[in-house]
């Protein structure tokens, strides 16, 4: 097909165009279309503080049980999934509350920004949105430390209604911002601010205080029962304008996903039948240890351990089942993960699968989040 360069752009013969620069990971965000979903399989949560809910995403909390979270395939055209928060109450914010949805960007991967330098790139994100709520929505970007802050807003214009935003900022040339495998950029939606957080002016760097989130005045979602704010399609890229999204295939944006939790799933239909997650030995009549292959190179050894269902270790033909389950702290590499687990009436230095034996399976999480 013949091109043409115009600009900035390369152009087709069709008329379609993709830029110059392109070099296929335009987009920073993680999960941006919503699509991985490890932890819930699209089940609706309501979590407490520091919980991740579609992948990537956390939400952060100063009430527990206001909002509900929940994978879902409401979207705009050219998208499958979305990210759906929903007020269970009519909560009145106090002053020191705060209710938000954020990713926290890994600094290997805003490197390139030059951000805290004199040649600081300006960046754009886009997103998605549709909200019962109508009015101005307060955001902002932040460093890891959280000592540099960028304060914007964005409006929904019509409730219930899909609708396209973009923010530009200019990259910060102070400020400290991490480069390696630490946070290097925060991007928080908050979902309701109280008066503590509400003195900050959009649009400019700021060093951070404990008052200069966002602007006052912003939507509360969390303050109207049953209200709801959908978001998808997040990307961050650098450069002043928004660009069509970057659709990552599902298994590349999978194994991006693993790099900061893995959940390894055993699917059983049968509670007779036996899976297993990991093979090693018993170094008492109560404890063995399991190393578990990871499918990719995690940003750090695991540092968490989450697990549902019936799990055992296995030997023979005797399950004995476990109790509780751990990372070995000494264990815990970015390529396998060395798990200390509970159980009882084992026997010392023997060999024992880790096994997932009820009925509609077991799994375990592993978690390298920032």
């Amino acid at each position: 097909m013949p091109i043409a360069v115009s600009g900035s752009n390369i152009v087709f013969a069709d008329g379609s165009s993709i830029a110059s620069g392109f070099t296929g990971f335009k987009n920073k965000i993680i999960n941006g279309a919503m699509t991985i979903d490890q932890r819930n399989a699209g089940a609706s949560v309501t979590p407490t503080s520091s919980t991740y809910i579609v992948d990537r995403f956390q939400t952060i909390l100063s009430v527990a049980s206001k909002l509900s979270f929940q994978q879902t395939s409401t979207a705009p055209v050219g998208f499958s999934n979305s990210l759906k928060i929903t007020s269970t109450s009519a909560y009145s914010l106090g002053a020191a509350d705060y209710f938000q949805v954020e990713q926290s960007i890994e600094g290997f991967n805003t490197a390139d920004l030059n951000w805290g330098t004199a040649n600081a790139k300006t960046v754009t994100l886009s997103f998605w949105v549709q909200s019962s709520l109508t009015g101005t929505f307060g955001m902002f970007f932040a460093n890891g430390a959280n000592d540099r802050r960028y304060p914007a807003t964005y409006t929904i214009s019509s409730a219930n209604t899909w609708e396209y935003k973009t923010i530009t900022l200019v990259g910060d040339t102070t400020g400290t911002w991490n480069t390696t495998n630490s946070t290097g950029l925060r991007i928080v939606w908050p979902l309701g601010y109280g008066s503590n957080y509400t003195s900050g002016t959009a649009g400019a760097w700021v060093n951070s205080t404990s008052s200069n989130f966002i602007p006052a005045g912003c939507v509360s979602v969390v303050g109207t029962n049953g209200a709801t704010f959908y978001i998808t399609g997040v990307q961050l890229e650098a450069g002043s304008s928004a660009t069509s999204f970057e659709y990552r295939d599902y298994g590349n944006e999978l194994r991006m996903c693993q790099r900061y939790y893995y959940r390894k799933s055993t699917q059983i239909a049968n509670s007779d039948m036996r899976y297993g997650m990991g093979f090693s030995g018993s170094g008492s009549t109560t404890t063995a240890y399991i190393d578990v292959t990871l499918p990719v190179n995690m940003r750090v050894g695991p540092t968490s351990v989450d697990w549902t269902n019936t799990i055992a270790l296995w030997a023979g033909a005797t399950n004995f089942q476990v109790t509780a389950i751990s990372v070995y702290t000494s264990g815990a590499g970015t390529t396998s993960c060395l798990l200390q687990c509970t159980s009882s009436g084992l026997t010392g230095e023997k060999p024992y699968q880790l096994v997932g034996y009820a009925s509609g399976g077991a799994s375990l999480g592993l978690s390298a989040e920032l």
